[in-house]
C-alpha cells in the first residue's frame, strides 16, 4: 500500500490511498500521524487501519494533486518542533570512495579520509549483526526539524551564504513514537537529503553545517517491508535538458548495515522516545553529483525516482532571502 497527505480543493487535509493514478480518500483521516496512533491504539497495523475506515474515491486524479503542488509529505506533526529529521551516513557499499571523491581536492587533509575509510571499514565488518545483536554505530547526523521539510514540487530554499546546493537520492524512514514511548516504522519514502557539499568537503568537521538546509521526502510513503535490492535514477534538470543522471542502488543488499542496525543506533537515545513525536531518518546514499563535479544553479531541478515507490520527487533549487545578519543578536 502507498499512501500520501493532500490538501484537497478547500485547503482541508486528507490521507489517500494509490492506486496508479487514482486516488482513494481515506476516510475519518486529517493526518497520517493520527491515522498511525489510531492504529496503534486499536492494535492494528496501518494497512489494517486503513481498511477498518474504508476509502472514497477522489473526484481529482493524483497527477492534478501533483501538478497542484498540493501533495504533502507522506508524515508530519502538527507542531514542526515535535518532527525530527536526522540522518545516517557511510551506510552503502561504495558510500566511502564517493566521500573520499569529495574530498580530494583538499589532499592535504589525511584526517577527514582517515576517519571516513576507518568508519566505513567498521560498518563493513559489524554493520550486520545476526538477529538481536548490536552492531557497529553509523555516521549520524541531525539535519534539522520539521520546520526544514520542502514539499514535493516545492524548490528548496538555499541560503545566501551556502557554497553549494547538492541533491542526495535517498531513503527515509518514517517513525511515530507510540504513547508508551515504541517507536513504530509507518514505513519508507524516497527523500533528498540536500546538502552543501562544497563547505564539507573544506573539512568534514563542517558536516553538521553542512546538513542544515532544507530537505525533502515522498511524495508517497510506502507501507510494509522494504525489498532488500533496490534501483533507482537521480537526475538534474537545467533549461528542460537532463544535465547529469546516475543510477543509485539502495535496500540492505546494497548496504553495508542492516537497517535494524540503523535503527537501534538512532532510537537508542530516550530523548528520542517522546510519545508522540515523528521522526524522518535518512539512510544514506553512495550517488552524489558533485563527486562528479556538477555545480547545481537556481532554476535547477532534482528528480528522484524509483519504480516502487510511485511518482517521482521533484524539487527545484531557489536562493533564500536573508534571514539574518552578523550583529542582530540582542543582549537583555
Amino acid at each position: 500500500m502507498r499512501l500520501i497527505q493532500f490538501e484537497d480543493f478547500q485547503g482541508q487535509r486528507c490521507v489517500g490511498v494509490i492506486e496508479g493514478d487514482k486516488l482513494l480518500i481515506v476516510n475519518q483521516a486529517g493526518s497520517t500521524r493520527t491515522l498511525a496512533l489510531a492504529a496503534i491504539g486499536n492494535g492494528r497495523n496501518l494497512i489494517e487501519e486503513v481498511q477498518a475506515r474504508g476509502c472514497t474515491p477522489a473526484t481529482e486524479s493524483y497527477t492534478q494533486l501533483l501538478d497542484a503542488a498540493r501533495v504533502l509529505p507522506p508524515l508530519d506533526h502538527e507542531d514542526p518542533a515535535h518532527c525530527l529529521i536526522s540522518g545516517t551516513g557511510l551506510t552503502h557499499l561504495g558510500s566511502a570512495s564517493t566521500r573520499d571523491k569529495m574530498h580530494q581536492q583538499k589532499i592535504d587533509d589525511q584526517t577527514a579520509l582517515t576517519d571516513t575509510a576507518r568508519m566505513f571499514q567498521w560498518g563493513i565488518e559489524g554493520g550486520r549483526p545476526g538477529p538481536g545483536s548490536v552492531g557497529a554505530q553509523p555516521e549520524w547526523f541531525y539535519k534539522g526539524d520539521g520546520s526544514i521539510v520542502v514539499r514535493p514540487n516545492q524548490p528548496f530554499q538555499s541560503p545566501q551564504f551556502a557554497e553549494d546546493a547538492g541533491e542526495e537520492p535517498e531513503l527515509t524512514g518514517l517513525y511515530v513514537i507510540g504513547e508508551d514511548g515504541t517507536p513504530y516504522r509507518l514505513g519508507f519514502a524516497l527523500g533528498n537529503e540536500f546538502s552543501d557539499h562544497v563547505m564539507e568537503r573544506r573539512s568534514y568537521l563542517y558536516l553538521a553545517h553542512s546538513k542544515l538546509r532544507n530537505c525533502s521526502y515522498g511524495p508517497e510513503l510506502r507501507v510494509g517491508e522494504l525489498p532488500r535490492h533496490l534501483a533507482g535514477t537521480s537526475r538534474i534538470w537545467r533549461d528542460g535538458q537532463v544535465l547529469w543522471e546516475k543510477e543509485f542502488l539502495s535496500g540492505e543488499d546494497n548496504m553495508c548495515h542492516s537497517l535494524d542496525n540503523l535503527e537501534y543506533h538512532h532510537f537508542k537515545y530516550r530523548q528520542f522516545l517522546r510519545a508522540g513525536d515523528v521522526h524522518v531518518h535518512f539512510f544514506g546514499t553512495a550517488t552524489l553529483s558533485v563527486a562528479d563535479n556538477v555545480k547545481t544553479q537556481p532554476g535547477d531541478r532534482f528528480e528522484i525516482s524509483m519504480a516502487e515507490f510511485g511518482a517521482p520527487l521533484c524539487n527545484a533549487i531557489d536562493v533564500a532571502d536573508a534571514a539574518f545578519s552578523i550583529g542582530e543578536v540582542k543582549a537583555l
